[in-house]
């Protein structure tokens, strides 16, 4: 059994969900703007929660709800909702995101995700797996269109892609009235390419803030800036 992931406010049981706890997901529950306008957080593709129980951590909002389509990843995030000090305003629906608009009318003053972006080419046996980290089950299409109907008129989307996605990802927003207003390029180390980008998206356009993050000077030489981003949540931060 998978020792479960202990931050300084919560812990993460993993056991049973394909994907394990990761630098992206935290760094987009760390980076992520929360205005004084956000009454309502929707995380989809919540995994074991983490992002959401960040969120919960660094505000008061009262509704933060979640989406998970696979069963054990559902069952463990609500596991983890429950087992934190927020569990009052945590709700996961296990449900596709398709599904959730379906039946649902609500809309969200800020939505995050951390979706699928490995592509057909490297599809394992393993179902939950390919369900949690594969573009077929959520293309960058669907994502966006679903956000459009989903966000409030002030609301913003937060979303960690690899760098390569960008100018694609940002393409597809614009065809849904979604602009960047921010991004922050991640890089692990300063000689290593941009890994991954941290964006943020309106309905309302304005100049883009482009920000950028080196994790290490060396391995496990923490960076100030990743410290002061991330030191809330890790135990040794």
């Amino acid at each position: 059994m998978n020792k479960p992931f202990r931050f300084k406010q919560f812990t993460i049981r993993q056991d049973n969900s394909a994907m394990k706890i990761g630098t992206d997901s935290v760094l987009l529950g760390a980076w992520t703007s929360l205005e004084k306008f956000t009454n309502s957080i929707l995380d989809i593709g919540t995994g074991t929660g983490v992002i959401a129980l960040q969120l919960a951590q660094r505000s008061d909002v009262s509704e933060i709800d979640a989406i998970e389509i696979d069963n054990m990843a559902y069952e463990q995030a609500v596991e983890n909702f429950e087992n934190s000090d927020w569990g009052d305003r945590l709700f996961c629906y296990h449900c596709s995101l398709k599904e959730f608009i379906e039946k649902f009318d609500d809309n969200y003053d800020l939505i995050v995700a951390n979706p699928p972006f490995y592509s057909e080419d490297y599809i394992t046996a393993n179902e939950s797996r390919n369900t949690a980290r594969f573009t077929s089950s959520l293309s960058f299409e669907e994502l966006l269109s679903s956000v459009s109907k989903l966000l409030s008129e002030q609301g913003v989307f937060s979303v960690i892609i690899p760098y390569k996605e960008e100018n694609k990802f940002i393409a597809i927003a614009i065809k849904y009235q979604l602009f960047v207003v921010r991004i922050c390029h991640v890089q692990g180390h300063p000689t290593a390419e941009i890994k991954r980008s941290l964006m943020e998206f309106s309905f309302h356009q304005r100049k883009t803030t482009i920000e950028n993050l080196i994790i290490e000077h060396g391995r496990h030489q923490y960076t100030y800036d990743y410290q002061e981003l991330v030191k809330d949540f890790y135990l040794k931060m």
